[in-house]
Formats: structure tokens, sequence, C-alpha cells
């Protein structure tokens, strides 16, 4: 996933971004409502992680007072991103507020990194309608154990391969254009490039060999994960 990172507590914001990128995702860290609008706007992510307690805006013109301001735009320009909102534990307005705002879910600190991976995989789940196990032809890939398996034999995947293919299966029989995929695994600091997401193509296509799943290329339009002959695979 290619998360927006919304905390302006730098030791916090440093903890989880490299967490996350840890298991695999791209992490877009904002310290500030413009920033975080910036990237908002210009670039889609599957979640956004969001502390709604912002200082108040420095710059007078901005309309962002707070993180519910900044919640509230997304949803008034059509942006459905889902939202996991990080709040003081105790505050339950709060919690409603950004709720009623749009958030999607909250999370009250302070938490366990494992459970904001666990509500993003939720979020994630709910949006794109899958599962955390999938299973195609002989393959099975569990997101939540970040396993990847062939006729139950575990097989080694790193973590930027897995989400790789996780992206392609979610879900499977979907064309996935290579602007889009290279987009899921970059963030504003490293852009994948063309040469790097074709090598981790052609790194899973080795090892889906035997599974009856392939990786097709589309010319022009990306690649599609689907089930193949024997002797293809």
């Amino acid at each position: 996933m290619r998360i927006l990172l919304v905390e302006d507590d730098l030791v916090l914001s440093d903890v989880m971004a490299r967490s996350l990128r840890e298991a695999g995702h791209r992490v877009d860290a904002a310290m500030s409502l413009q920033e975080a609008d910036h990237y908002w706007r210009v670039q889609p992510f599957d979640a956004v992680l969001l502390d709604l307690n912002l200082p108040q805006a420095q710059v007078p013109s901005s309309p962002m007072g707070n993180g519910l301001d900044l919640l509230r735009s997304a949803r008034a320009r059509g942006d459905r991103t889902p939202v996991l909102v990080l709040t003081a534990r105790n505050r339950t307005q709060e919690r409603i507020a950004g709720l009623d705002a749009g958030a999607d879910d909250y999370l009250g600190k302070p938490f366990e990194l494992a459970e904001v991976e666990a509500r993003l995989r939720a979020l994630n789940r709910r949006k794109m309608d899958t599962e955390d196990v999938m299973e195609i032809g002989r393959l099975t890939l569990d997101r939540r154990l970040r396993r990847f398996a062939i006729d139950g034999a575990m097989l080694d995947l790193p973590a930027r391969e897995f989400e790789v293919l996780w992206e392609l299966v979610s879900p499977p029989g979907r064309v996935v254009s290579k602007r889009a995929l290279s987009d899921k695994l970059s963030d504003f600091e490293e852009a994948l490039a063309d040469n790097a997401l074709e090598a981790f193509i052609s790194r899973l296509r080795r090892k889906l060999g035997g599974s009856g799943v392939g990786i097709r290329t589309l010319r022009g339009l990306g690649y599609v994960v689907e089930a193949v002959a024997q002797e293809e695979a």
C-alpha cells in the first residue's frame, strides 16, 4: 500500500514510517497540514493515517486550521481514500468528530504498531472487496502473515515483491498499469524506476513457475495475473 502519514510528532512519525516501510509499504510522511494537503491532492493513496490534533496552521491564508479541516476538505472534493484517525484514547468527542467528518476508523494513542497495520489491512479489504488470504490456482497468499505458498509449500518472498504480487491480485483478473503499480511502490523521496519494476516482475514470474498462475504483460495496458495451463506455468 502507499500510505500518507500525517503526524507532527517527529519521533512517532519516524517510528511508524520505518515500521510500515519494513512491512513493504511506501510511506509519505507529512509534518504539517499544508504539506499533507498538497500530498493528498497530487497523489492517490491507499490509506491515510491522520493525527487530528495537529497545531493550528501557521499560514494566515490557509483554510486548514486542524486535522478535521484537512479531512473535511478531502471528503468535500469527493476523495474516498480510507482514513484511520489517530487520537488521544480518552478524547471521545474528538473520535466522534473525526468519524462525523468522514474518517473510516480511529485508533487511540498509545497504540501498538501491529494494530496500525491490522486496521490498515481491514480498511484496504473494505475498499478493494478482498480478503487477507487469496487463492489462485495452486498459489496462496496470506497478507496478514505475509506468506506465499504453492501447494502449501512455503516460499521466500521479500516484502517489496510480496507487495507487487498482492497489488496484482487485488482482485485477480484486474489489469494494473505500470504507472499505477509504480506509484503504489514509490514515495515522494524515491520513485520506483521502470527497470526496477520489471526486475520485480521478472523475479515473480520465475517464483510462480509451477503454480498454475502467471503474470501476463498487456502491451500498452499493464499487467494481469491469471491462471495458466501447466505447460505455460
